[in-house]
């Protein structure tokens, strides 16, 4: 019996082609360090196109699916995508329900000390209207007395909060922010006439923009980097290492420019910050 499956496989190796490849494929991640042997488990919130978003049949679609499921194959994993909403997130990685998050999220300092992040893409935030309103807010200051919505929990909320803080610490009237679950939510406020304005990341009303309806008034406010997130340094460090190599090979490069997504200057990648405090 023996002899003949070594036969076999060496066959198999000989006329298929990826077989070899695939049968000594081992992951670098210890298999302790992830929830699922042979799977690498992603949050994702799939309400902001084109980082993330549902097509039409239900599939998961864009620029953080399709990054996850390379780097997750390079690292001889499966990609499984867990469906969520963004305030949830991290309470769930804390409880191990999944390795990481991959939902576009901004880089911050205070993020960066409670789990290990990766940035990987560079973004803003931009302000939309409804195409009736004649309402412009190319600066944050014209965001006075005057309402907006954004998606709770986010950097987006926090960005505009700080504005709002600013603002009537300097004598101004502030804004009057209203904060939701998801940026559909803010979308549908707006529509509903709920606010007046919708902040949102820039990609993200870049492609609103272009389905009709709304309008962008401001845009390149709070740069800052977007990240991934992972409960375990080996998971983390593993992801840095293949992403390096995907910006080598003109992989990285090719994804970014499909979905118009703005690059992170950086040609190796790595994680920033000092993680979580050891127990």
């Amino acid at each position: 019996m023996m002899p003949r499956l070594a036969g076999f496989l060496l066959l198999a190796a000989l006329l298929v082609p990826g077989f070899s490849e695939a049968a000594e494929c081992t992951s670098p991640i210890p298999p302790g360090d992830l929830i699922a042997a042979g799977k690498l488990m992603l949050s994702i919130n799939p309400t902001l196109p084109p980082q993330q978003f549902v097509d039409s049949h239900g599939e998961l679609q864009g620029l953080n699916v399709e990054l996850a499921r390379d780097f997750a194959h390079r690292l001889c994993l499966e990609a499984e995508f867990i469906r969520m909403d963004f305030p949830g997130m991290f309470p769930a990685l804390a409880a191990s329900r999944f390795d990481g998050i991959d939902t576009g999220m901004f880089w911050t300092e205070e993020r960066s000390k409670i789990v290990y992040t990766v940035p990987y893409a560079q973004q803003a935030i931009s302000v939309v209207v409804l195409d009736s309103s004649k309402a412009v807010f190319d600066t944050p200051e014209k965001l006075s007395g005057h309402s907006t919505g954004v998606e709770i929990n986010a950097y987006q909320e926090r960005w505009v909060r700080g504005e709002d803080k600013a603002l009537q610490a300097a004598g101004k009237p502030g804004i009057e922010v209203h904060a939701f679950t998801t940026a559909t939510d803010v979308l549908a406020a707006l529509h509903a006439g709920q606010v007046e304005s919708a902040i949102l990341i820039d990609q993200t009303a870049r492609e609103i923009v272009r389905r009709g309806g709304v309008k962008m008034v401001g845009d390149g406010f709070g740069g800052a980097p977007t990240t991934l997130a992972f409960r375990k340094r080996s998971v983390a460090e593993a992801v840095a290492k293949t992403l390096t190599a995907m910006r080598s090979d003109g992989t990285y490069d090719k994804l970014f420019d499909k979905f118009g997504l703005t690059k992170l200057p950086d040609q190796t990648f790595a994680i920033r910050g000092p993680g979580p405090a050891a127990p």
